[in-house]
């Protein structure tokens, strides 16, 4: 016999109304008592009815993310630290999380906030694909509050999560003038996203604070993929003569680091690097891999009591929350 909500109470050793309170998130439980509802659930495999419930009380307890991943980027392992850090927070309160791939396409993002529009979703957390949001305006009819992660989006107001590219970028640029390095290529993805903006002003920035011109010359723009950082490092190095490189994302670094190994360049005698974000692999390769390191899980768990708070208390002025990076030193530079 299936187990009931009495069932659930006794279990908890708690009343059946505190029971309808966690799972309709109706009343404030402490999460003392929250945490044993929902471990009484797991042992009993209780499961409310949720389609009744969404009608009753206009909730589902659920929380949409559109994240855009393409299938060459390695932003995948980001965004998906970034998702285990949003379920975290919403598993503790009681709460599910659906993902969605926008797939860096506008028409798709487009698409699937309509879909979430038809459902009972609680609120919507997105990292948006393009520079103009005024649209969102329009298709963000649903009931529900967003918070912005990792890019911030114009034309349209909400709160935003993002980390501080800006900071950690001059600073690893910093760090390479320190070194001696004058002629520092900058390779990144398309610009007019918040992320590939922030680290090109940082670079920028760094370059004049320390008496060196901007050379536009060594600064590469295209999109992310493993051979333009392949070409693009070509160019630096065989055209421009640089002596360091900082490359604003992982997927280029590798294609960067790929042509410096079949060229037989050695990493730092004959150029230096500093790449962006910290995966594993960045930590094993011979020299170790200098990088910005941001926190993906910490800005999902942000983002999420964020977003909790907005259901929780209604509206008021939006924030812009930035999480601090860090530049790693290791061996590349």
């Amino acid at each position: 016999m299936a187990a009931s909500m009495k069932d659930v109470a006794k279990q908890a050793d708690v009343s059946t109304a505190t029971v309808s309170h966690v799972i309709n998130n109706t009343r404030y439980v402490s999460d003392e008592v929250r945490q044993r509802v929902i471990q009484a659930m797991k042992e009993l495999d209780y499961r409310p009815n949720s389609i009744a419930r969404s009608l009753r009380s206009q909730k589902s307890n659920t929380i949409a993310l559109i994240v855009p991943i393409l299938t060459e980027d390695t932003s995948s392992f980001f965004f998906m630290s970034v998702a285990q850090g949003i379920e975290r927070v919403l598993k503790k309160n009681g709460y599910n999380l659906i993902l969605s791939n926008s797939n860096e396409r506008l028409e798709d993002e487009k698409e699937q906030i309509k879909v979430f529009n038809s459902q009972l979703i609680d609120g919507l957390i997105i990292a948006p694909t393009a520079e103009e949001h005024s649209y969102l305006n329009e298709v963000l009819s649903g009931n529900y509050p967003v918070v912005f992660i990792d890019r911030r989006p114009k034309g349209v107001d909400g709160d935003c999560v993002l980390s501080d590219g800006y900071k950690g970028t001059y600073e690893a640029i910093k760090t390479m003038i320190l070194k001696g390095h004058k002629r520092i290529g900058f390779i990144t993805g398309p610009l007019g996203i918040t992320t590939s903006d922030e680290r090109f002003e940082g670079y920028k920035r760094a370059i004049v604070d320390n008496n060196l011109e901007i050379e536009f010359s060594l600064i590469k723009e295209a999109e992310a993929t493993h051979k333009n950082g392949y070409i693009l490092a070509k160019q630096l190095l065989d055209e421009e003569k640089v002596t360091a490189i900082f490359v604003a994302n992982n997927v280029m670094t590798i294609g960067m680091l790929n042509y410096l190994q079949e060229a037989n360049l050695k990493i730092p005698e004959d150029v230096a690097v500093i790449g962006f974000d910290d995966y594993e692999w960045t930590r094993i390769i011979t020299p170790p891999l200098s990088v910005v390191k941001q926190f993906p899980f910490e800005l999902g768990e942000k983002a999420a009591e964020i977003l909790l708070d907005r259901i929780n208390n209604g509206k008021g002025q939006y924030k812009e929350y930035r999480l601090p990076t860090s530049l790693v030193l290791r061996k590349s530079c």
